[in-house]
């Protein structure tokens, strides 16, 4: 795990190394690197060059109030809370089942619990809503008119910033969790309605002796995907 916080020297090592990193060390990152990192995502294409980002750096104490105000909602249990949008289908369906089930199954492993222990399952998934002890947590909207396009869009900024952040010896974890409480999100950073709130990021430097950090997930094959023609 020593390489783990290096900078990484190209793409194709910044695309390797990029990992969803839920531990953190308190070391602030510069405001300078944030700002860095967030700037060069600009240069994401865009259908028509719409460009329908907009994002939301939190550190310090913003970023505690609003990780504390949704940590609330969700440890609570309150009422009358509902994503924006839909993330998976209902049901999810195989191939996605298995990979889906795969990947939590073998997160909570690391962490020792166990299925149906719904406590400390709980427990874990309110680490989302703390940034997972990141310095830096983002916060991604989109205006709630734009069309499926920009959707995808938005999907190569949010990968833009991954790698850049890689770049800088930084790690991020991408968080849908996040958008299951977009009222939260729009009352804490005085949002209109008409954002809809697409997901948060944790981004900072990965704490090396974490046991979670050691966790990563299989993919599959390029020739399970690809088809190359000539």
């Amino acid at each position: 795990m020593e390489y783990i916080n290096q900078p990484a020297p190209d793409v194709f090592d910044a695309a390797r190394t990029r990992r969803s990193i839920r531990a953190y060390k308190p070391d602030p990152v510069p405001a300078e690197v944030l700002r860095e990192i967030v700037a060069v995502a600009r240069h994401t294409p865009s259908g028509s060059n719409i460009q329908p980002w907009r994002v939301h750096v939190l550190t310090g104490a913003t970023l505690k109030r609003v990780g504390d105000a949704i940590k609330h909602a969700f440890l609570s249990d309150e009422p009358g809370h509902t994503r924006d949008y839909e993330y998976y289908t209902d049901p999810v369906y195989e191939p996605y089942l298995a990979r889906r089930r795969q990947c939590g199954w073998g997160l909570y492993g690391t962490l020792a619990i166990g299925r149906g222990d719904y406590e400390k399952s709980k427990a874990y998934r309110a680490r989302n809503y703390e940034f997972f002890g990141a310095p830096a947590g983002l916060i991604f909207t989109i205006d709630r008119g734009l069309e499926k396009g920009s959707w995808l869009d938005y999907g190569m900024f949010l990968q833009t910033i991954m790698l850049a952040a890689r770049a800088k010896g930084l790690h991020t974890c991408p968080e849908a969790a996040i958008a299951s409480y977009p009222d939260v999100v729009r009352r804490e950073l005085a949002l209109t309605n008409d954002r809809v709130v697409i997901c948060g990021m944790a981004m900072g430097y990965a704490d090396p002796d974490a046991v979670i950090n050691t966790f990563q997930p299989s993919r599959i094959d390029v020739d399970e995907y690809a088809v190359f023609l000539d």
